[in-house]
């Protein structure tokens, strides 16, 4: 049993978004139904086995496909809105599932048929973006293999297919484990700055408004470029570098102290008030004034886990000479509600 050409054409031009609703439903009806479909079983079967034996297969680049998958899989949510074509892959990775990956992914039915279809498709460029909410921590896997976390309000946005061009854009704060590519450095996009990555455990905090890029190495090498035309700035272990108006501060740090996020703690350091402030307004999602400018020679060392916010403030009260006043949410005119604001003065 095998397909006929005339059943090739249907699922040709149904990738093409050419097919009318008769042959619509045959090729759907052909992978939804995978697992219990004898004919697509046999033909998948048949040429993996024909792929294992040639020694062309080895030849044969199939990045462009695991990109795809993975990023039809990411994008579900979005279906309705995608071409035939991403519909067609959507199907094509169910299938996938039910008949071990390997043999869809290497399986010579693909190549054979639309290797030409699929290398128009995939030369164009498909935006994807992942977002963490206000207060809440998103963990995420590349189509590489790197993976990560992203702090609340931020999004880690990127490009398919990703295998050759391994480059993604942060705002926010992200802790990643990125996968070792000798040949494909990992690109990070920060503002203006980028930070290139081999084989690295990294935290990079790049938030829009705070007008500075930070960037604390744990593991492996960095190389960080400030803006275009400037000098790189090599990383090695427990190393954190600072970018702010334009200048780099490269200091020596307990790496743990930066990436405690990823576990649910806050750690506080021997931090000065303004980096308290602003850490605590990123982890519980409120506004945070500091009413003096003495505030600012103050220190603080902690270390937080499942604190509500107010223990927190308590807590800095009881080890420096400061007060807090917290203004309850109010809702605005429009329905939405202005964010928490806490208030932190000087003790008279």
């Amino acid at each position: 049993m095998t397909l006929h050409r005339v059943e090739i054409e249907k699922i040709e031009r149904y990738i093409m978004g050419d097919a009318n609703n008769t042959e619509k439903e045959f090729v759907e009806s052909l992978f939804l139904d995978g697992e219990n479909n004898l004919l697509l079983r046999e033909n998948l079967e048949k040429d993996w086995n024909y792929l294992i034996t040639e020694n062309s297969a080895k030849e044969i680049d199939l990045n462009h496909l695991l990109d795809r998958i993975h990023h039809t899989i990411q994008k579900r949510e979005s279906l309705k809105r995608q071409k035939p074509i991403q519909r067609f892959m959507r199907i094509y990775s169910k299938v996938a599932a039910i008949f071990l990956l390997p043999v869809i992914i290497g399986g010579g039915f693909a190549y054979s048929y639309f290797s030409k279809k699929f290398q128009v498709v995939n030369e164009q460029e498909v935006s994807s973006m992942i977002y963490a909410p206000m207060g809440s921590r998103v963990s995420f896997q590349l189509p590489d293999g790197t993976n990560g976390l992203l702090n609340g309000g931020s999004k880690l946005s990127y490009k398919l297919p990703f295998a050759e061009k391994r480059n993604v854009r942060l705002e926010g704060e992200a802790w990643m484990e990125v996968k070792h590519d000798e040949a494909h450095p990992f690109l990070i996009s920060a503002g203006s700055s980028t930070v290139k990555v081999v084989g690295t455990s990294l935290n990079v905090s790049t938030y829009p408004g705070e007008n500075y890029i930070e960037v604390v190495l744990k593991e492996g090498k960095v190389e960080f470029i400030g803006k275009p035309g400037v000098e790189k700035v090599k990383m090695v272990p427990s190393e954190r570098i600072v970018f702010q108006k334009g200048k780099v501060e490269k200091t020596i740090v307990d790496p743990s102290k930066f990436n405690g996020w990823i576990e649910g703690k806050l750690i506080f350091r021997s931090d000065p008030m303004a980096e308290v402030a602003r850490r605590i307004e990123r982890w519980y999602n409120v506004k945070i004034l500091l009413a003096d400018r003495n505030l600012d020679k103050y220190t603080f060392r902690a270390t937080f886990q499942d604190d509500k916010l107010e223990d927190v403030l308590k807590f800095l009260a009881m080890t420096s000479p400061i007060q807090y006043k917290i203004t309850p949410r109010k809702l605005h005119a429009d329905g939405t509600y202005q964010k928490e604001i806490i208030t932190i003065y000087q003790k008279k």
